[in-house]
């Protein structure tokens, strides 16, 4: 599997496990008494995000992303919803032929 593919599934893995956290976790915590949703989930949260934001670092390049889309896509992954859509506009590999004529 590739960096940018594995990026993708990173993301998308991050954004789900934080709308789970959110949306099923921490209401069974309040309003069921149940916290070990939340005992669960956050630190599977935890490191989807720690995975999600190093893999920024290492798909910037072969991405082409310039420092405000690097930035942008860090900011995202604080949101629930946007790493979704870093993956499905910003997350695409460039074109082959692209790619063999910058190397």
């Amino acid at each position: 599997m590739d960096i940018v593919r594995a990026f993708r599934v990173v993301s998308i893995g991050e954004a789900v496990s934080f709308l789970v956290l959110l949306l099923i976790a921490m209401p069974l915590k309040y309003m069921a008494d149940a916290p070990v949703a939340v005992q669960i989930m956050g630190p599977l949260h935890g490191v989807l995000f720690i995975a999600y934001t190093g893999m920024v670092f290492l798909v910037r390049e072969q991405l082409r992303w310039d420092i405000k889309r690097t930035v942008l896509a860090l900011a995202a992954g604080v949101l629930p919803v946007a790493p979704f859509f870093v993956e499905h506009f910003w997350a695409k590999p460039a074109p082959a032929g692209e790619a063999t004529a910058r190397a």
